[in-house]
C-alpha cells in the first residue's frame, strides 16, 4: 500500500492532495506526544548520512526526561532497547489502522519498566526488542508512557516520533497530519549543478550556479542562459526548508521539474520504508557529500535507483536536447505545508561545447543492474547486481609492503569510498601465508578508509577467505588471537565503592570488534547498559545492597577471544564528608605608612 499525493494536484496547488490508494492522513487524531509547545529541531525526509530521517525530532527544551504522552488510544506493541539507533524505544498500536513510535527516552513509565527489567534479567540481555500482547498495556489518549531522554544515537536531548501504517510498517510524514507546527516560510534554494548524463555522475563534477531570490522567485545569479555542450542533462538542487520562529534548516518535501511548462519528474518525501531508506544515496550527490560539500539532491533517476520516492511524468529527469534553441526549465519545490519556492532559468544546447565520452579500452567497469565480477590472482570482489546506482569504473591496487606481523594477505584496494554501495558486494582474498594450525576461527578481513574502518569475520573457502562489505576502500586478511583489554575498578584485595554510584567499564580490542559483555555479580548476570556502544555502565541498585560482592566481567571479541577479570568489593552507607572551611585572613591592625609623592622644582618647557 503507497500513499502518495496526485501529481496532478502536487504540480498546480500549493496544498498538496492525497492519492486514492491509501487512507487519508486524519487531522487532529494524534496529540502533541509532549507537554510543551512543539517545535521540532529535525522534519521527515531531512537528509542524514545512509538514510532519510523517518520521523520528527522534537525538541524538550534542551532537558532530560520530560513526560511523554501516548499520541493517540490504542496498546503498547512493542519495545525495543538498542545501542546507538533508537536507543529505548516504545511502538503503539492505534484503532485507525496506524502506529506511533517514540525514541530516545529514558525510564518507562513505572509498571511497563519493571515488566521491561524482569524480562532483561530473564534473557540476561540489556538489548532487546519484545513484541507484547494487545491486553498487556491498554492506553488512552493522553497517558503518560515514559520520560524522554538522550539515549541510543541522539546527540543532544529530544523525543523522536514516527508515525506508520501498522501493516506495511511504512513510515508516513507527521507534519502532514494536522500537528500544531506554525510554517508559512517557503523553502530555500541555496545552488543548481548540472550534470552530463552521456557519462556516470561518479565520473564527473558537476558545474555549479548560484541563485538569486528576486520578487518573482529564484532565477541564475550570474548568467542569463545556461549553455551545455551535453546533448543529455540532468540537475541537481541544494535547498533547505525552515518553519517559522526557527533557524534550524531541515529537508524539503517535494520537488518538480518542468521543461517548456510541462512537467518531467518530481520527487515527494510522503511516506518511506525503512528498507528503502538507504536509496538516498541514490537521491543525493554522495560523491560531492563525503568530499565536503553540501547535500545536493538529484532531479533526475539515476540507473540502479529502484526506490519509490521519483514520481515520473514525462521521462526520469535526464533533458534531452536535439536542437540549439532556448528552452525554459522551472523547478518548483514545496514544503509539507504547501509553502513554494520556484526556481526559473533557460537552458540551451551548444555543440561547440560538447566533450567526447571518452572509454579506456582496457579499463574495466562495474555497472548498475549487473552482476560484475572484479578478479585478480588472489583478490575478487563480486558485484550484485542491486549493489550500485551508477557505472563505476574500477580502480584496482595491490600493496605487499610493510606487512604486519598478524596479515596474512596484502593490501587490496578498489575504488575510493565515496562510490556508494547499495546492497553488500563480496570480498575473497588468497591468503600469502599459511595460517597457523588452530588459527581457521581466528581469521578476520578488514576494510579501511581514511579514518573509517570495518571488520567482518572470514570464512575459509576452498584456499579463500571470503566476507561482506558495504563500502569501497582497502581490504586485508588477519589473523587475532589478541583478546580485548578490560580496565580496572580500583585497587586492592576489596576495591572499596562506596562513594560511587556506578560501575563503568570500557573495553578496548586490537581490532576494534567487542562481540559481547558480560557481568556477573555473586554468580548471577548484572544488567550494564550500553546505550552508545562505547562504555558499559551498571548503576547501583537493589540487586547490589550493602556488603562486600564479587563482580566477575567477561568481554569477548569478533573471533572468540575473550578476557575475563574478577573483583572483590565492598559498599557501605557513605556520607560525603563536609566542604572544607575556606581559611579567613586575619586583618592586621598596624596601619600601613603613608609615603608622599616628591614634588619636582623643575619648570614645564
Amino acid at each position: 500500500m503507497h500513499i502518495r499525493l496526485i501529481l496532478f494536484f502536487l504540480c498546480c496547488y500549493a496544498v498538496p492532495a492525497l492519492s486514492q490508494d491509501g487512507p487519508a492522513y486524519p487531522q487532529g487524531y494524534f496529540r502533541n506526544p509532549l507537554g510543551i509547545p512543539m517545535e521540532l529541531s529535525a522534519n521527515f525526509g531531512e537528509l542524514r548520512p545512509n538514510h532519510w530521517h523517518m520521523g520528527l525530532d522534537i525538541r524538550t527544551q534542551a532537558k532530560e526526561n520530560l513526560p511523554v504522552y501516548a499520541a493517540a488510544q490504542g496498546y503498547i506493541a512493542k519495545i525495543g532497547i538498542r545501542p546507538q539507533s533508537f536507543g529505548r524505544f516504545i511502538i503503539i498500536n492505534h484503532p485507525n489502522g496506524l502506529s506511533t513510535l517514540y525514541g530516545h527516552l529514558n525510564d518507562f513509565y513505572p509498571e511497563l519498566e519493571a515488566w521491561v527489567t524482569a524480562q532483561q534479567y530473564a534473557q540476561e540481555s540489556w538489548a532487546l526488542e519484545l513484541d507484547i500482547p494487545k491486553d498487556k498495556f491498554p492506553l488512552s489518549k493522553g497517558t503518560f508512557i515514559a520520560y524522554s531522554g538522550n539515549t541510543g544515537g541522539s546527540q543532544g536531548p529530544h523525543l523522536h516520533f514516527e508515525i506508520f501504517d501498522t501493516k506495511t510498517s511504512r513510515r508516513l510524514n507527521p507534519q502532514l497530519f494536522g500537528f500544531p507546527v506554525t510554517d508559512h516560510i517557503p523553502p530555500a534554494l541555496v545552488k543548481l549543478a548540472l550534470y552530463d548524463r552521456n557519462r556516470s555522475v561518479y565520473d564527473q563534477s558537476p558545474l555549479f550556479y548560484s541563485l538569486k531570490n528576486t520578487d518573482s522567485g529564484y532565477t541564475l545569479a550570474k548568467i542569463p542562459v545556461i549553455e551545455t555542450g551535453s546533448s543529455r542533462t540532468s540537475f541537481a538542487l541544494q535547498a533547505y526548508d525552515r518553519v517559522s520562529g526557527s533557524t534550524n534548516p531541515n529537508g524539503i518535501y517535494s520537488a518538480t521539474l518542468y521543461l517548456d511548462s510541462l512537467p518531467q519528474l518530481s520527487f515527494v518525501l510522503d511516506s518511506l520504508d525503512y528498507d528503502e531508506t538507504v536509496y538516498m544515496n541514490a537521491q543525493v550527490d554522495y560523491k560531492y557529500r563525503y568530499n565536503g560539500g553540501g547535500w545536493l539532491q538529484h532531479l533526475s533517476v539515476l540507473p540502479g535507483d529502484a526506490g519509490r520516492v521519483y514520481q515520473r511524468m514525462n521521462g526520469n529527469g535526464i533533458i534531452t536536447l536535439t536542437d540549439t534553441l532556448l528552452h525554459s526549465v522551472r523547478v518548483d519545490v514545496r514544503d509539507a505545508n504547501g509553502n513554494l519556492a520556484q526556481l526559473n532559468f533557460r537552458l540551451k544546447y551548444n555543440d561547440s561545447l560538447a566533450r567526447p565520452v571518452y572509454r579506456q579500452p582496457d579499463a574495466f567497469y562495474f555497472i548498475p543492474n549487473q552482476k560484475t565480477v572484479l578478479s585478480k590472482p588472489d583478490f575478487e570482489l563480486n558485484m550484485g547486481s542491486s549493489s550500485l546506482y551508477d557505472t563505476v569504473r574500477s580502480y584496482y591496487a595491490r600493496n605487499n609492503s610493510s606487512v604486519p606481523a598478524s596479515a596474512v594477505s596484502a593490501a587490496h584496494q578498489v575504488n575510493d569510498a565515496d562510490i556508494p554501495v547499495h546492497t553488500p558486494f563480496i570480498v575473497r582474498i588468497k591468503p600469502f601465508r599459511t595460517v597457523p594450525a588452530g588459527m581457521e576461527n581466528k581469521l578476520l578481513i578488514q576494510r579501511t578508509y581514511r579514518n573509517s574502518r570495518s571488520i567482518k569475520k572470514a570464512r575459509e573457502e576452498n584456499g579463500w577467505l571470503r566476507a561482506e562489505f558495504d563500502d569501497f576502500g582497502y581490504f586485508q586478511a588477519f589473523f587475532d588471537t589478541v583478546p580485548p583489554e578490560l580496565d580496572d575498578i580500583g585497587r586492592g584485595d576489596t576495591v572499596n565503592l562506596s562513594p560511587a554510584s556506578r560501575i563503568i567499564f570500557s573495553p578496548s580490542d586490537n581490532f576494534g570488534a567487542i562481540r559481547d559483555f558480560r557481568a556477573e555479580l555473586n554468580g548471577q548476570w548484572l544488567r550494564f547498559t550500553n546505550d552508545k556502544s562505547r562504555n558499559w555502565i551498571y548503576i547501583f541498585d537493589e540487586r547490589c545492597p550493602y556488603g562486600i560482592h564479587e563482580l566477575k566481567v567477561t568481554v569477548e571479541d569478533l573471533v572468540g577471544n575473550k578476557t575475563t577479570r574478577t573483583w572483590w568489593f565492598k559498599r557501605e552507607p557513605y556520607t560525603p564528608p563536609p566542604p572544607k572551611k575556606k581559611a579567613v585572613k586575619k586583618s592586621s591592625s598596624k596601619k600601613k605608612p603613608v609615603i608622599k609623592k616628591k614634588t619636582s622644582t623643575k619648570k614645564k618647557k
